[in-house]
């Protein structure tokens, strides 16, 4: 039992690290702007390869805290997906850093204002992060039903809104995310606030899980 801890560990500092750097990469880096542009746009520019790394390190870290968090969890309930749609959301942030978000909106600076196009690794990298968020929102929902039933009840339904928030944020990417003025706006806060509770789920889940394997 004693890799299971590192491992979990490894689940927690991953939401932190990746929110923590993207504040950081979004404050510093000119022409960014919160209101405009998703963090998967910093891969561009000459410190585009700090986000993709970030993307790629934060994926590894993400699949190794689901294959702790499917030792924790040993069997029952949540126990057989639970962890899968974890490790596929990990595996879509490694692809996004593989294959990185085209310029748009301006960013980087030079860019046009108007322009948004759709190359062949940008088309992969939505493709990657589609199916990875898509794995994370299942998995809340999926592990909800083992919180549920092992006495945390709270959490359970924290993991349904979480998860619930998520699918609706990332409809509203999918669907609104270029109207501009006010709706663009709300997308993108929208779903920069999804991303974050996202991360919060799998840092508080790790941790959690360690109470319900008590020979961890």
């Amino acid at each position: 039992m004693g890799p299971i801890r590192p491992l979990l560990g490894a689940g927690v500092i991953a939401g932190p690290l990746y929110v923590g750097v993207g504040l950081i990469e979004g404050l510093a880096r000119p022409g960014f702007d919160f209101t405009k542009h998703d963090l998967s746009i910093l891969a561009n520019g000459d410190w585009g390869w700090v986000h993709s790394t970030l993307l790629v390190v934060t994926g590894v870290l993400t699949i190794a805290g689901a294959a702790g968090l499917r030792r924790a969890l040993g069997g029952g309930t949540g126990a057989t997906w639970g962890p899968p749609l974890l490790g596929l959301y990990g595996l879509g942030l490694v692809g996004a850093g593989f294959f990185s978000a085209d310029p748009a909106y301006g960013f980087p600076p030079g860019t046009p204002a108007d322009y948004h196009t759709v190359s062949w690794h940008g088309a992969l990298h939505l493709v990657c992060g589609a199916i990875g968020f898509l794995g994370l929102i299942a998995a809340c929902f999926v592990v909800a039903r083992r919180f549920g039933g092992s006495g945390q009840g709270g959490w359970a339904v924290a993991s349904r809104v979480i998860g619930a928030f998520y699918l609706l944020a990332f409809l509203g990417i999918a669907a609104g995310s270029q109207q501009g003025g006010v709706i663009g706006t709300t997308v993108i806060l929208g779903f920069s606030a999804a991303v974050v509770l996202g991360w919060t789920w799998i840092t508080v889940t790790c941790v959690r899980a360690v109470s319900l394997n008590r020979d961890i």
